[in-house]
């Protein structure tokens, strides 16, 4: 168990060629609304469609360099699949503090290029280098709604 504060899985973001071409598919199957909204980040130069399965936040990232994050884990591995399951959690310096005592090494994020806890769109967020199968590992402690207005001010959002 990585923390008794892990309280859900926030989202899994799969690495896609093309996120259009990948929520065809889910919408095809799986009834996900074709026109789903697919969301343009500048600072980290990817494509994300976002939506909801089962409860669960699901984001099919394309990156829009061909050294993006996203193009080069597909590069790597030769097929697109998931890339990272964000955890949802209570505290986030507890559960770096936990996963650090237990072997967990601090990633640095690379549209933010920082290690550790820092400020994302949705809320605090750390990546582990040590992944789980393959799958990397991203912890989140999602902003109350006084620290979201916080961020989205200074923003300028």
């Amino acid at each position: 168990m990585l923390s008794e504060n892990v309280k859900s899985i926030k989202h899994m973001a799969f690495a896609v060629r093309d996120a259009k071409a990948a929520l065809t598919t889910y919408a095809q199957f799986l009834g996900v609304p074709p026109d789903t909204v697919i969301h343009e980040y500048p600072m980290s130069r990817t494509r994300v469609a976002l939506f909801d399965l089962g409860g669960i936040e699901y984001q099919l990232c394309e990156s829009m360099d061909a050294d993006g994050r996203f193009s080069e884990w597909i590069r790597e591995r030769g097929h697109e699949g998931l890339h990272h399951i964000c955890y949802a959690v209570d505290d986030i310096d507890a559960a770096l503090e936990h996963a650090q005592a237990n072997g967990a090494i601090l990633r640095m994020c690379k549209a933010c290029r920082v290690a550790g806890s820092h400020p994302h769109p949705e809320g605090f967020v750390a990546f582990l280098d040590n992944d789980a199968g393959g799958i990397e590992i991203e912890l989140m402690q999602v902003y109350s709604a006084e620290e979201l207005r916080q961020y989205q001010e200074v923003q300028g959002i």
